[in-house]
């Protein structure tokens, strides 16, 4: 979602305990869950120390069979701890801790529900954000896009948390593992969470690529062609060490 408004309360108090609804947790953690949260936490984390979040914006998830666990809504990520562990089942039921998730859900399990994907990554990053603002694609300034499944798309605006983005976002990653929300920010996923991160990355570095192209007074960048990336993409299903 956006920043943490003001008039939105905390989810849990300082003490790290779940809100005050007189329920307890729905179940106990099982060990893979309890592992994925812990690399689910760092990767929050990373997208704030790396600067594509500020504050509680942006959201990550992660699915364990059935379970897709997810950041809950307004807990700054390093307090997060393995006790606040929260997840659902796909149909949005919470099955995991007593912490709401993020208000970003219905993209979340929108993405799992319809694609092979394990994780999801939705961060606020500054560069993709401004780009989501003046394009419907990103330029192809980078052969790295192919990386993404080709062309980035932009998303249509719609306000966080809806099913409207949801569906919005789901036509712009048709083909994809990634694009952009528009005046809102980047939505990738992977098979991993270390995946699904890089991506983010990626696509925000080729956003600030671009920006810093056009920037240039009387110059204008050039671009590849739809040819030139398909050749990328064919050389990348080769691409890294062999197992």
């Amino acid at each position: 979602m956006a920043e943490r408004r003001d008039d939105e309360r905390d989810t849990r108090d300082v003490r790290g305990g779940g809100p005050d609804t007189g329920e307890g947790p729905r179940r106990s953690a099982r060990p893979e869950e309890a592992g994925a949260w812990e690399e689910l936490v760092a990767t929050a984390r990373r997208t704030v120390a790396d600067g594509l979040v500020v504050g509680t914006s942006g959201n990550v998830s992660v699915r364990v069979g059935d379970t897709v666990l997810v950041t809950p809504s307004g807990v700054p990520y390093d307090r997060l701890t393995p006790g606040d562990v929260t997840g659902v089942d796909l149909d949005g039921r919470q099955v995991l801790g007593t912490l709401v998730p993020t208000s970003e859900l219905p993209m979340h399990l929108a993405v799992h529900r319809t694609t092979d994907a394990r994780a999801v990554v939705h961060t606020h990053a500054v560069y993709a954000t401004a780009v989501s603002t003046l394009v419907t694609e990103l330029p192809l300034i980078h052969y790295m896009a192919a990386a993404l499944g080709g062309p980035v798309r932009v998303a249509p605006y719609a306000t966080y948390g809806t099913d409207e983005l949801a569906g919005n976002m789901l036509r712009a990653l048709a083909g994809r593992s990634g694009c952009l929300l528009q005046n809102h920010g980047t939505v990738t996923h992977g098979a991993t969470l270390d995946q699904a991160y890089d991506r983010t990355a990626q696509l925000e570095w080729m956003c600030r690529l671009w920006l810093t192209a056009t920037s240039v007074p009387g110059l204008t960048p050039s671009l590849l062609s739809g040819r030139q990336l398909a050749e990328v993409e064919e050389r990348l299903r080769g691409y890294g060490q062999r197992r």
